[in-house]
């Protein structure tokens, strides 16, 4: 298992945390139909799940970037781009 994989990999459970995150929250608010502690204790899980699923889609695409090597292609100039380009849509 290679870089990209585990990229792929923890950015798909970040997106997943986010959904069921939004998912429990909403479904018991849609239950409740008002504004209590357990309304509210599923605000603060939701909050938490969003806030893991963020550093994971972010982790994700870093692993993403540096295994394509796009790193490179932030500090090049002019031809140099071109040829970094051609390189990495080559492979």
């Amino acid at each position: 298992m290679n870089l990209l994989f585990w990229g792929l990999t923890v950015g798909t459970i970040g997106k997943a945390m986010l959904a069921v995150g939004v998912l429990i929250a909403h479904t018991e608010l849609a239950h409740e139909r008002k504004i209590d502690k357990l309304v509210l204790k599923s605000f603060r899980l939701e909050h938490s799940l969003t806030i893991a699923g963020l550093v994971l889609i972010v982790a994700g695409y870093g692993m993403e970037i540096y295994f394509y090597d796009f790193v490179s292609m932030l500090t090049c100039f002019g031809s140099e781009c071109a040829l970094n380009a051609a390189a990495i849509l080559s492979q």
